[in-house]
């Protein structure tokens, strides 16, 4: 395909929509909306409004991401992250057009040693994880071509996230205590914006790869601990005040949904299938922060 794109992307105050909405400018006219337009908690509406905008692409950046608290809103959380995907990828069949869906590391377990691959079997902790599952699951029984992207501790300079908790907090305590047994790739919502404009790329210049399940992160690792430490050193190098920070196991932070401890995502199969590879996560979060200033 080749031209300007019609592009509808679900979701539109969210981390991911705000910075697709920067990165995919320039690729056609961008129809992005929220949930007063398109309400996934409603999944039936979402066909009538599809149909009559006619998209050549669909992208749905729109979750129910409150992990705690989607254990005690099930419903909800499945109607969102399960049954609504799947209404965006049977039109999507139906229209023969891609979609590009985001997924989670949650759909993991955490158990296994090393990094988790497309093929590993997955086993959600919780209803977050399930549900996002399901919603995988279903996209694939539609028979749609879709792009399934599983990214994991997503942060940027917009709603609420890891990044901007930890620059207030450390900035107003002077002691926090953060877990450092879970490990993962804090991964910038940026890097899975301008990812995805080289997918929707490599697709608009007819030389897509096999559509599919891929992980999609920033390279590298760290926990939680580490990952607020990188912050803090930030603020230490600007003269802003920061808290000492000690680590601590999960288990001295209980929530109500259990945490995978591995989230490490092997991500070579999108490098391999579609060229598309991601910076390092530090690497990526000093480029966050440096649009900050």
């Amino acid at each position: 395909m080749s031209g300007s794109l019609r592009i509808l992307i679900s979701g539109q105050h969210g981390q991911v929509s705000h910075a697709l909405q920067n990165s995919l400018k320039g690729l056609g006219e961008l129809i992005v909306l929220g949930r007063e337009q398109l309400d996934l908690s409603q999944p039936e509406s979402i066909r009538p409004v599809v149909r009559h905008i006619k998209p050549d692409l669909i992208i749905n950046a729109a979750a129910h991401t409150a992990v705690d608290q989607a254990e005690s809103e099930p419903e909800l959380a499945f109607a969102i992250n399960a049954t609504s995907p799947g209404v965006f990828a049977e039109e999507s069949a139906m229209l023969g057009i891609p979609l590009i869906h985001y997924s989670t590391d949650y759909v993991f377990d955490g158990s296994k040693d090393g990094l988790w691959n497309e093929a590993d079997a997955p086993n959600p902790l919780g209803i977050y994880g399930s549900s996002k599952l399901a919603g995988e699951q279903a996209i694939t029984a539609s028979g749609a071509q879709a792009l399934i992207l599983r990214t994991s501790w997503v942060y940027s300079l917009t709603g609420r996230n890891f990044l901007l908790t930890m620059q207030r907090l450390l900035q107003e305590r002077e002691k926090l205590t953060v877990v450092a047994d879970q490990i993962g790739a804090p991964t910038w919502a940026g890097t899975i914006a301008h990812s995805t404009r080289a997918l929707i790329e490599r697709w608009r210049d007819g030389r897509p790869g096999q559509w599919g399940v891929y992980h999609l992160t920033a390279s590298g690792e760290t926990s939680w601990f580490g990952f607020a430490n990188a912050i803090g050193q930030e603020l230490i190098k600007a003269g802003k005040p920061c808290a000492t920070l000690e680590p601590i196991p999960s288990s001295a932070y209980p929530t109500p949904a259990r945490r995978p401890l591995n989230s490490r995502l092997d991500c070579s199969r999108l490098q391999r299938e579609w060229g598309v590879s991601q910076p390092d996560w530090h690497d990526a979060m000093l480029e966050c922060l440096a649009q900050q200033r």
